[in-house]
């Protein structure tokens, strides 16, 4: 994006592709109805030591996607929590998914208290069913699945934990959006929701302002050194030509609507 807008720094970019990240939740967007599958999930990239919920270095996100009769996925919702304790997937459910509307969960135990009193608990353990996990749910698989290829296709894998969450908005609201008849009214509708969308600093989007070698201190680890400018190599003066004569200008220096509401785009925004 830098390149392509021809934009002074990368971190001009990035802040501008964070902006539109935080206005892509729509305010008051519509819950998930009907049958939901919810399962976690772990980000990162690969670490020693165990597998599954007791690994380190990892982002645990929980997937929540509603199913549709006879066949087929509708809506997706991620979000990234600390843990999977039932008071936290409670937290998430409420906030996700329709009360009175069925959740279908593996046999992790803390879904039964998540669920109790709001939510039809539809349980489906792995262990025992002879089966594999996406086998009994194989939306929030397939979710998930397909956030973790964009993160390492398009993103490179270079998403920092602080801003992961930006990260899963983006990718919902991509997918949500998925049978769009055009694909341009994504951005369009994109920019209806950035005009209503309160303004943000850089200071207030970055996750963590100090810099790496403050960072480094403070973990113990050797900081990266900066990169050192590479000096300049005269040019040799091309024979039979005078180089022009720069004369300095006189001051010194170089100088580099109201909002109006959008029409309604034509397409499904059940999505967000």
């Amino acid at each position: 994006m830098q390149k392509l807008l021809g934009l002074g720094s990368y971190q001009t970019g990035w802040t501008m592709l964070h902006r539109y990240r935080t206005a892509m939740i729509r305010p008051g967007r519509e819950v998930l109805t009907g049958r939901v599958e919810v399962d976690e999930t772990f980000l990162g990239s690969a670490q020693p030591g165990v597998r599954g919920r007791g690994a380190l270095g990892k982002t645990l996100v929980v997937v929540a996607v509603e199913l549709r009769d006879p066949r087929g996925y509708g809506r997706a919702r991620m979000s990234v929590i600390d843990d999977a304790a039932a008071a936290t997937l409670h937290k998430f459910l409420v906030n996700t998914v329709e009360p009175g509307s069925t959740v279908v969960t593996d046999g992790w135990a803390a879904y039964p208290k998540a669920c109790r009193d709001w939510f039809v608990h539809e349980p489906h353990p792995v262990s025992g069913s002879g089966h594999d996990a996406h086998e009994l749910l194989p939306a929030v698989h397939r979710v998930a699945s397909l956030c973790k290829r964009w993160l390492l296709g398009t993103h490179q894998g270079g998403v920092l934990p602080e801003h992961t969450q930006s990260y899963l908005e983006e990718f919902c609201f991509r997918f949500n959006r998925r049978h769009s008849r055009a694909r341009g009214l994504l951005f369009y509708r994109l920019l209806q929701y950035a005009a209503g969308a309160p303004p943000l600093t850089y200071r207030q989007l970055v996750a963590n302002p100090r810099p790496e070698s403050d960072q480094a201190a403070r973990s113990g680890r050797a900081a990266i050194p900066a990169r050192q400018p590479r000096p300049a190599t005269p040019r040799p003066a091309l024979a039979g030509r005078r180089e022009p004569r720069l004369r300095p200008r006189g001051d010194g220096s170089e100088m580099d609507s109201p909002h109006q509401e959008l029409p309604a785009a034509n397409f499904c925004d059940a999505g967000l």
